[in-house]
């Protein structure tokens, strides 16, 4: 199955919109106090926007996808609402593959069912989970230029169905802090990661959101 997964993202073809996600994930307490990241060296922070964000999760029966570390969803609000296919990379990375959000949102585009096919075996894609998350981004810029987004998240979180039982539907929480960069800059990566860890945030042991739902 390990090879499967390969050949998909290197078969990926990409797009105007597609991308290798390069992030850094971050645990933080409810109360955490976000740093000043204009403190970082060589970088100005622009003011805080918050986003309200809802996203679907798509998998198979078994979750499939989620065991191969693939991630399926159709998210509204923020500034790259759409359908999101996320493969593994290299160097642990993942590659981002994105589609509009269409007319239907229970059909998966077809470009991301066929990248997935050899993994769901011809199993249906179905909805999963729900995370609807309150986003404050602060965007940090170089000579007028966006080298990185610090993304501080609060999620509430809920399985739609293969939850444990009397779990169905019941809410997780949590806060988390991500810092992605279109490029990499470990200087730069270093810098942020050393200034919120300072201020509380722990690294976080989860790959993604919907990682930490489904192992709760």
């Amino acid at each position: 199955m390990a090879r499967s997964i390969l050949v998909i993202a290197e078969r990926a073809e990409a797009t105007m919109t597609d991308h290798v996600e390069i992030e850094q994930k971050f645990d933080v307490d409810e109360d955490f106090e976000r740093p000043d990241f204009g403190a970082l060296p060589g970088v100005t922070a622009a003011a805080p926007v918050v986003y309200r964000l809802a996203a679907t999760y798509f998998d198979t029966p078994g979750d499939r996808l989620a065991a191969n570390k693939i991630t399926l969803r159709r998210r509204t609000g923020g500034t790259d609402e759409g359908w999101h296919l996320k493969l593994p990379a290299a160097d642990g990375n993942r590659q981002e593959l994105h589609e509009p959000l269409g007319d239907s949102a229970d059909e998966v585009p077809e470009r991301f069912a066929s990248r997935v096919a050899e993994v769901t075996g011809g199993r249906p894609l179905a909805p999963i989970a729900q995370l609807d998350t309150e986003r404050t981004v602060v965007t940090l810029t170089r000579d007028g230029h966006a080298v990185a987004e610090v993304a501080d998240d609060k999620v509430t979180a809920r399985r739609l169905n293969g939850a444990p039982e009397g779990d169905a539907g019941r809410p997780l929480r949590w806060r988390e802090v991500e810092v992605e960069v279109p490029e990499p800059e470990p200087e730069l990566q270093q810098a942020a990661a050393d200034l919120l860890q300072a201020a509380g945030a722990r690294p976080s042991g989860e790959a993604s959101k919907l990682g930490r739902l489904l192992s709760s």
